[in-house]
């Protein structure tokens, strides 16, 4: 495997979210990676919420600088509050170098929107624009209370907010607000956007988003044609050609663009055989462990036929790898949808015997 990330100018790694051990591992990727350059990793939060993370990346203080700013902006951003995601964007950065960088191509979560007017008050946007954004602030904190006593993120200003006092807020941006407070609503807009439509099941969200990242990601392209980057999301954003949601998604643009700059890409899938994983549990909330194990489940799951076919003398705690580009030279209709999926979206399967959850900081019901 090791060879495999050294010839690959992008690895992207497909994961099962908040445990301890799969951030670990992406550290380890990360190390065999520096040597030969490493320029950024690509990771699903939004770009503003990783500018405050890059801002934080390197201090002495950062899980705490983290923490106050998750405090104060409770649900500003996904994964990267996580304690276990956060030692690892640490470690990468101090592996690669001074000009190492996160990049965010996903959509701003689903508290970011005080930080988001925030970020537009200090822009210094002009009279008609500031009016409206105050207004909009203090309509988000009254409704970002309301979320943190409920736990309930249908209670966040970017859910409950009106399409008339934003349309009514985005004119007056327009008028006199400035190139980068635009930037920002247009941003807050997107965002509520996908959720609006995930939460009601209309319009195609996930295409959407899958779509707003490869934006994102293409940009950071034209403006370092040369990067090598390592990416980490969601196991289903990585698949080439159509994912499990019938999307073409991160992976399969990423792969298509190293196959037309003539150069390599690695696409694996991490997961565990059973643990515990952290689930989102409320607004502000700490994360939920949720146990599971697929070894007593009684549907079918790569990842305990993984398991099965393991030599009997493994060593309990040993990882395993399967190299599915191998497989495609087998006849591929003979083996179930899942596998010929599975072996068509990634280049290796990564299965650790057991994960256990994570934890974010700054969560409000920590003490």
């Amino acid at each position: 495997m090791s060879d495999a990330i050294d010839a690959s100018r992008y690895v992207l790694i497909g994961e099962s979210h908040f445990s301890r051990e799969i951030p670990a591992f992406t550290t380890n990727v990360c190390r065999l990676m520096a040597p030969s350059g490493l320029t950024a990793m690509a990771v699903e939060i939004g770009p503003e919420a990783t500018v405050a993370v890059n801002s934080r990346l390197r201090g002495p203080n950062r899980e705490q600088e983290i923490s106050e700013f998750m405090r104060a902006h409770p649900d500003a951003m996904a994964f990267l509050n996580g304690r276990d995601e956060g030692q690892t964007a640490a470690d990468c950065a101090a592996v690669a170098g001074p000009e190492f960088k996160l990049w965010g191509l996903d959509q701003e979560f689903l508290g970011a929107s005080g930080y988001l007017l925030e970020q537009m008050l200090a822009a210094g946007p002009g009279p008609f624009a500031r009016a409206q954004i105050q207004a909009l602030a203090e309509q988000e904190q009254r409704a970002m209370q309301a979320a943190l006593a409920s736990g309930s993120p249908m209670d966040l200003f970017l859910l409950t907010a009106t399409d008339a006092t934003l349309d009514h807020a985005g004119t007056a941006i327009d008028q006199d607000g400035g190139d980068r407070a635009k930037a920002l609503f247009a941003a807050l807009r997107e965002t509520r956007t996908i959720y609006q439509a995930s939460q009601s099941r209309r319009g195609d969200p996930n295409g959407r988003r899958a779509r707003l990242m490869k934006r994102t990601l293409a940009a950071h392209f034209v403006e370092e044609p040369q990067a090598r980057v390592l990416m980490k999301f969601g196991a289903y954003h990585v698949y080439k050609g159509y994912n499990p949601l019938g999307q073409r998604d991160l992976g399969n643009f990423v792969a298509e663009h190293a196959d037309g700059q003539g150069t390599t890409s690695l696409s694996m899938i991490v997961v565990g055989a059973r643990g515990a994983l952290g689930g989102y549990n409320g607004v502000g909330r700490q994360v939920k462990a949720h146990d599971f194990d697929v070894m007593t489940d009684e549907e079918s799951d790569w990842t305990k036929d993984v398991m099965l076919a393991r030599p009997s003398d493994t060593a309990p705690g040993a990882w395993f790898v399967v190299d599915l580009r191998q497989l495609r030279r087998a006849e591929l209709e003979a083996l179930t949808p899942e596998w010929r999926a599975l072996i068509r979206g990634y280049d290796l399967a990564v299965v650790a015997p057991e994960l256990s959850a994570s934890t974010v900081l700054g969560a409000q019901d920590t003490q």
